[in-house]
C-alpha cells in the first residue's frame, strides 16, 4: 500500500508526465517557432543579466516544471519554519559563544548588529529571503528529496525574472500545450513581488508610516548582475501607486532623522548591499549614516539580522547540541529531514551525518564522493567544488586550501539535484531534448511561497554561472488525492 505521500508524488510525477507528452506531440518547426518566440519575449520583457556591462538574454525553459497544491503547501510549511527560526538567530548571537564563533563576522560588521539592533527588530523582523533548495516533485520519495542547499536572506536576486519567466511560458507555451491535451490545467503560482509588497505594508503599518515612497538601494553602477530595479519600480507604480526609487547609498542624504533620495523622504529601503559592502563605500569617502540611520530606525527590508548570512547558518541548525538549546521539537525535526549536514572547515572533531563524533578533516578526506567545499560567505555559486568532480589528490589540495584560508570555507553534504529534459534548438534548426539540472528558490511570507527554478547542465546551478531560469507552474492531476488548501499537520 502506497502512503498518502507517494500517492502525491506519483500524482506529481503523471502531471509532469502529461506536460512531456503533450510537447512532445507538438511538430518540430511549430515547436522551434516557440522556442524563437520564448528567446523573443524574453528580451522584450527585459530578463537580462549583465555581465561587466554587457547585457545578456537570460535563457527561458521551455518546459514547465510543476507543483501539485499540497506540495506546495508543504513547502511553504518548511521553508517557513526554517526562515522564522533564522530571523531569531541576532539575539542568539549575542547570548551563546558557541553560535557567535560559527556565524563570527567581523569587528564592524558586530558592531552594526549590536548598535542597530533593537526592541523594534525583536517584534518585528522584516525578512524577505531566498531558500535555495533540491526537491523532486515527481518522486513518490518527494518529501525525503527536498534539502536545503543554502540560505541567501537579503537582496536576492529574481523578483523581475521569476514571475517574467512564468508569464513568457503562460502566454507562449500554454496555448500549445493545452492543444495538444485540452485537460492539462495549469496556472501560476504566487507572484514574488507581490509576496514582498505584502511585507512592505505590513511592516511599514507596524512602523505607523504611509506607503508613499520605497527605495531599492543597490550597486546601481556595476554593470553586473541581474538587471531588475527599473522595471520592478514600474511594476509597482503602475500596480499599487507607489513611488519607487532606486538608488546607490552615496546618492542618499540625512536630515533632521529622515532619510531623503532626491528630495523624498524614504518610507523604507530594499536593500542589496551588505554592510561590508557599505563599509568598502565608507573607507571610501561615501557618507554612509543615512543607510545606518535607516537600519537603526527598522526601515530596510531585510533588516539589519540578515548580516548573519553565511552558509555556515546550516550548522547552527544541524548540530544536534545547538539545536536542542535553540529550538523547538517541531523545528528540529524539520531542520534534521531538509537541511543538509554542514559545518564551517576546520582541524576539529564534531558531529558527523552518522551521528557519531569524529575528525572532521579525516572525514572529509575520507568522503570526497558524498561531500562538496564552497566558500561560507561568498554567493552566485562562486568557487564551488563538488567532491566527485575531483581527483582524490584535487580534494585533498582543496581541503588544505579552505583550512588555510583566513575566509572561512564549509564542508556540506552532496544533495542529489534533480535533472529534466528540455527542447533545446540546435545550430542546424532541429529540436532535441538536454539534460538540465534544477535547483529551486523558495522565497516564503506569511501570505505563501514563491518558487525561483533554474536550470544548468552544470552541477553549480546559478544565473550568474550563466544558468537559465524555468518556469515552476501549479497544476492538478486528474485522479489524485486532494488535501485542504493550507497545511496545517507537517506530515513529518
Amino acid at each position: 500500500m502506497l502512503t498518502l505521500v507517494e500517492e502525491l508524488g506519483l500524482s506529481g510525477s503523471n502531471l509532469a508526465g502529461r506536460v512531456h507528452r503533450a510537447l512532445h506531440k507538438i511538430p518540430e518547426s511549430e515547436l522551434l517557432g516557440l522556442l524563437q518566440r520564448i528567446e523573443s519575449e524574453a528580451g522584450r520583457r527585459h530578463l537580462v543579466y549583465l555581465r561587466d556591462g554587457k547585457t545578456e538574454v537570460i535563457r527561458v525553459m521551455a518546459c514547465p516544471l510543476t507543483i501539485l497544491p499540497d506540495q506546495q503547501a508543504y513547502i511553504h510549511f518548511v521553508s517557513l519554519t526554517i526562515q522564522n527560526a533564522l530571523k531569531r538567530l541576532p539575539e542568539v548571537y549575542f547570548q551563546d559563544a558557541a553560535v557567535r564563533e560559527i556565524l563570527r563576522i567581523t569587528p564592524e560588521e558586530e558592531e552594526w548588529l549590536s548598535s542597530c539592533w533593537g526592541p523594534t527588530h525583536r517584534d518585528n523582523n522584516p525578512i524577505f529571503g531566498r531558500l535555495d533548495a533540491v526537491v523532486d516533485f515527481t518522486s513518490p520519495m518527494w518529501k525525503d528529496s527536498l534539502r536545503f542547499v543554502e540560505p541567501n536572506l537579503s537582496g536576492i536576486g529574481g523578483l523581475h525574472l521569476t514571475p517574467t519567466c512564468e508569464h513568457i511560458i503562460a502566454d507562449v507555451v500554454l496555448p500549445a500545450l493545452r492543444e495538444q491535451d485540452a485537460g492539462l490545467r495549469l496556472e501560476i503560482g504566487q507572484d514574488i513581488r507581490e509576496l514582498l509588497m505584502h511585507e512592505v505594508r505590513d511592516h511599514l503599518e507596524s512602523l505607523g508610516r504611509p506607503a508613499r515612497h520605497i527605495c531599492f538601494v543597490e550597486p546601481k553602477y556595476a554593470g553586473s548582475g541581474p538587471d531588475e530595479q527599473e522595471v520592478l519600480a514600474r511594476y509597482y507604480h503602475d500596480h499599487h501607486g507607489l513611488k519607487v526609487m532606486h538608488a546607490d547609498p552615496a546618492e542618499l542624504t540625512l536630515r533632521d532623522g529622515e532619510v531623503y533620495y532626491e528630495g523624498n523622504a524614504i518610507d523604507l529601503a530594499y536593500r542589496d548591499y551588505a554592510v561590508s559592502d557599505l563599509n568598502d563605500l565608507r573607507r571610501a569617502g561615501v557618507d554612509i549614516e543615512p543607510m545606518r540611520t535607516l537600519f537603526r530606525q527598522n526601515r530596510v527590508i531585510s533588516s539589519i539580522a540578515a548580516e548573519l548570512d553565511q552558509k555556515s547558518l546550516w550548522e547552527v541548525l544541524t548540530d544536534p547540541e545547538i539545536m536542542q538549546k535553540l529550538f523547538s521539537a517541531d523545528e528540529r525535526r524539520v531542520f534534521r529531514r531538509h537541511i543538509l549536514w554542514t559545518r564551517l572547515v576546520a582541524d576539529r572533531a564534531t558531529l558527523l551525518p552518522d551521528g557519531q563524533k569524529g575528525g572532521l578533516l579525516d572525514f572529509m578526506r575520507r568522503e570526497r564522493e558524498s561531500l562538496v567545499l564552497k566558500p561560507n560567505r561568498s554567493y552566485g555559486g562562486q568557487d564551488v567544488l563538488i567532491g566527485p568532480s575531483l581527483t582524490d589528490s584535487e580534494w585533498a589540495a582543496a581541503v588544505d586550501r579552505a583550512l588555510a584560508d583566513p575566509e572561512r570555507w564549509v564542508v556540506q553534504q552532496l544533495a542529489s539535484i534533480p535533472v529534466s529534459l528540455f527542447p533545446i534548438a540546435g545550430p542546424d534548426g532541429s529540436v532535441h531534448g538536454e539534460p538540465f539540472h534544477v535547483v529551486m528558490g523558495f522565497a516564503p511570507s506569511q501570505y505563501g511561497v514563491a518558487i525561483v527554478g533554474r536550470a544548468s547542465q552544470r552541477q553549480v546551478v546559478n544565473i550568474a554561472q550563466r544558468g537559465g531560469m524555468c518556469a515552476v507552474l501549479v497544476g492538478q492531476a486528474p485522479g489524485t488525492l486532494h488535501g485542504p488548501g493550507s497545511f496545517t499537520d507537517p506530515g513529518l
